[in-house]
């Protein structure tokens, strides 16, 4: 069961956005289909909304219904792979396509799902042999809560970096709907991991700061039970806490909150949300043995990182609890609350000496991670970040051929956050313009959830089909680029 503050849930209620709607049409002239004919409708761009579809007929009266299939596909790859053949973990409800009948000839078929996509694919799965099906067109009324006139323009001579700006920023509307979603394809609802890197890059863009407290106080209005911040909250039929624990996650309510309050000089929010976010300290300290060393996996929980199933992730999870740790001794001391401050830089002290006796190896340089002693990119990144380590322990796992890699936009933008924290901005930009410029080469309208250069058809779930190619951990350029890389 979940736990609810009621006072809280109004006012997000009362920060509900409004949501901005154009209507993109394809037309192009009638086609003319048959039985086992297909046709793809490009729409030349990502778009978020609902569709409507012209369709008629010619020869005779129609004296049977068409029978139509409709697949939506962020990228045109999709549109290759079959439902059928995909047998992951997530569930293939997720996939977008349709088997539709339709009994009258004309007609407006207005369908009635909101869909994420470039291209709809029609294919006539059956119809009779005395009519034949045209297609006059299509028209998508794509739907965002961001508001393209508030976008600023980045400023930049460089043609490369403008279009890797604009790919995220799009990135981002798209994923602005009533909550910050994190994928309008698959999951399209709100996630803490992700609202955190998405407000970052709001800041910089749309400037749509009520929908950040909105957010916050979605999950401070409704909690796991004794107050965790869930990772994830469903906002339809009702609101409601995801059941999905994660270490992290809860403590990023911690510098998500803070953020906002940087970023809007709202001080009433930051000492309401105040309590929210302590107790995200206090729980998490139920996961610490006595000499104050985050316990492994099979003790902590999901403790989420990046999406490698081979990662341990004990020295990464201490990492984050130190880097939540420095962003609440801020809010503490914004807020004059110096009893906490002083609880937390003893803790932070402790909890940074245990990292370094018991998971950092002077012969390597670096941290190590579980009882297997993994090395990683992600421990020495949240170590950086944690304020445990420098900059020598990036360059050092960077030498290293056996070390877990990255395989998400998410712990890439942490690396890049790294990066700048150590003074290595061009190195940062240098990352920028290969991964993320990366998946632009390939194609993106908008960034993906998942992308690994040495294997860009890589999937966590078992399968590419229910990936998400337009996903809000991978808006990071938008916030790097305009706040440290502009002109």
């Amino acid at each position: 069961m979940t736990e609810r503050n009621n006072a809280f849930l109004r006012k997000a209620e009362e920060l509900e956005p409004m949501l901005h709607t154009r209507e993109i049409a394809v037309s192009g002239g009638e086609r003319v289909l048959k039985k086992g004919d297909s046709l793809c409708l490009d729409f030349g761009e990502h778009l978020v909304g609902t569709v409507t579809l012209r369709l008629s007929s010619r020869g005779s009266h129609p004296d049977a219904p068409l029978w139509l299939r409709l697949k939506f596909a962020e990228r045109m790859s999709e549109l290759k792979e079959n439902v059928e053949d995909y047998h992951g973990w997530i569930s293939a409800s997720w996939v977008q396509q349709e088997q539709i009948h339709v009994d009258e000839l004309p007609c407006e078929l207005r369908l009635p799902r909101r869909y994420a996509f470039r291209y709809v694919q029609l294919e006539v799965l059956d119809i009779s042999t005395k009519y034949d099906l045209i297609v006059g067109g299509a028209v998508c009324e794509a739907v965002s809560s961001a508001d393209d006139a508030a976008l600023p323009p980045y400023e930049s001579a460089d043609a490369e970096l403008r279009e890797i700006d604009r790919v995220a920023c799009r990135t981002l509307h798209d994923c602005m709907q009533e909550v910050f979603e994190d994928g309008p394809k698959r999951d399209r609802r709100l996630w803490i991991g992700d609202l955190r890197l998405q407000a970052l890059a709001n800041y910089e863009t749309y400037r749509q700061n009520d929908l950040v407290k909105r957010c916050l106080y979605l999950f401070a209005g409704s909690t796991l039970p004794g107050g965790r911040v869930g990772a994830g909250m469903f906002i339809r039929p009702e609101i409601e806490a995801d059941d999905t624990a994660m270490f992290d996650y809860s403590l990023f309510f911690i510098p998500t909150l803070w953020d906002y309050y940087e970023a809007t000089d709202d001080v009433e929010t930051l000492r309401e949300l105040w309590p929210s976010a302590w107790r995200q300290i206090e729980l998490a300290r139920e996961g610490f043995d006595e000499n104050g060393l985050v316990r492994d996996s099979d003790v902590l929980g999901w403790c989420f990182l990046d999406w490698n199933l081979e990662l341990n992730k004990q020295a990464g999870a201490q990492g984050v609890y130190l880097y939540c740790l420095k962003t609440a001794g801020k809010i503490a001391a914004a807020l004059n609350d110096g009893e906490k401050a002083s609880l937390i830089e003893e803790e932070y002290a402790k909890k940074k000496q245990a990292a370094l006796d018991s998971l950092y190896d002077p012969a390597l340089g670096l941290f190590v991670s579980g009882e297997k002693r993994q090395l990683s990119w992600a421990s020495q990144i949240w170590m950086v970040l944690g304020g445990t380590a420098g900059g020598d322990v990036l360059d050092r796992i960077a030498a290293r051929d056996d070390a877990v890699g990255m395989v998400t936009p998410y712990l890439h933008h942490h690396y890049v956050q790294a990066l700048i924290d150590v003074g290595q901005r061009e190195k940062a930009l240098e990352v920028l313009r290969s991964y993320w410029g990366g998946m632009v080469k390939l194609g993106a309208d908008t960034f993906w959830e998942l992308f690994n250069p040495a294997n860009p058809d890589e999937s966590p779930y078992g399968g590419t089909i229910v990936n998400s190619y337009c996903h809000a951990w991978s808006c990071a350029p938008a916030y790097f680029l305009r706040k440290f890389f502009s002109k």
